[in-house]
């Protein structure tokens, strides 16, 4: 009789202990979890005066509409760090703890010595300081860009708005007026107002390029962060982003003063406030033309063509 064939290999199969299995469980647990949710709760509660002034400026102030991106952009920011902070396992840290007191005190002397800026950034402070006890101090380093972001949730102080707001208006409506000289049309400025065609343009914080400005370098920050860029890329895109913002600007100013000049009443509105959407992603092209053409010359410009190189 012939012998007997040999049994089937049986494939070998790896299995993870249980008590490894729950050891990986015990990272992101259901209760630290609802520990984190509880205690951001709570830290929004303590600060709840200064959040509902915070998104009532955001509500009734155009040259503070950041605020509503600024969560969005935090949020993509962690989603594009996503694999490294699923890998990073979170630890109970003291330093929460410690950024809440921190942020509650300043809430509480910004409160009660009038200073806005102090009494805003003081919440957000304790905000992070809550997430931070559940999740330990390595996630947030890891997610720093997102946790940084935050800071456009803090209105800038209408004190030191208009400091800088005042020139701006004097310096946009003097280039303004250059521009117009190089189309030969007759133009005339007196201070910071503006008249074509008999109607006159005033030159105020709506167009002087503050709100654009804020909006822009939040959207430069994010571009920054959320591509692979070397860091002098990164600072020199948020550095260059305001000057960008004003020049696009003073490119809204001339239009928008002709249209005005012709059509003074709703049309005119209009225009002016659509073109300031239209040049935000103007402005932002220029930026991003700015990353291309520096790519273009075969200046390094991401974190890969400098590893290559160094390789």
């Amino acid at each position: 009789m012939p012998p007997p064939a040999p049994p089937a290999p049986v494939a070998e199969t790896r299995t993870v202990a249980p008590s490894r299995r729950r050891h990986l469980r015990r990272g992101w647990s259901v209760q630290r979890i609802v520990l984190g949710l509880l205690l951001a709760g709570l830290a929004l509660l303590a600060c709840s005066r200064a959040w509902a002034d915070i998104f009532w400026i955001a509500w009734r102030d155009d040259e503070a509409s950041q605020i509503w991106l600024t969560p969005f952009v935090a949020a993509w920011l962690v989603w594009i760090r996503w694999d490294a902070l699923r890998r990073t396992r979170p630890r109970y840290s003291l330093v929460g703890p410690a950024l809440v007191a921190a942020g509650i005190v300043t809430n509480i002397l910004g409160f009660a010595g009038n200073v806005e800026l102090a009494w805003h950034a003081g919440a957000v402070l304790a905000l992070v300081g809550a997430v931070a006890t559940v999740v330990g101090s390595r996630i947030l380093v890891r997610a720093l860009p997102a946790v940084a972001v935050l800071v456009f949730l803090v209105p800038v102080p209408s004190s030191i708005r208009q400091q800088i707001a005042l020139p701006l208006q004097q310096g946009v409506a003097y280039a303004s007026e250059i521009v117009f000289d190089l189309m030969t049309l007759d133009v005339r400025r007196e201070g910071n107002l503006l008249t074509y065609n008999g109607q006159t343009a005033m030159i105020a914080e709506a167009c002087n390029g503050m709100r654009m400005m804020f909006a822009l370098l939040l959207v430069a920050y994010a571009f920054a962060f959320g591509t692979p860029l070397i860091p002098q890329v990164r600072v020199a895109l948020i550095v260059i982003a305001p000057f960008v913002a004003i020049l696009c600007n003073i490119i809204r100013v001339v239009p928008t003063v002709i249209v005005i000049g012709h059509y003074p009443d709703a049309v005119g509105t209009l225009f002016h406030d659509l073109s300031a959407w239209v040049m935000l992603g103007i402005a932002f092209a220029i930026l991003l033309g700015l990353v291309r053409l520096l790519d273009w010359a075969e200046v390094p410009v991401m974190q890969r063509q400098v590893a290559l190189a160094t390789a």
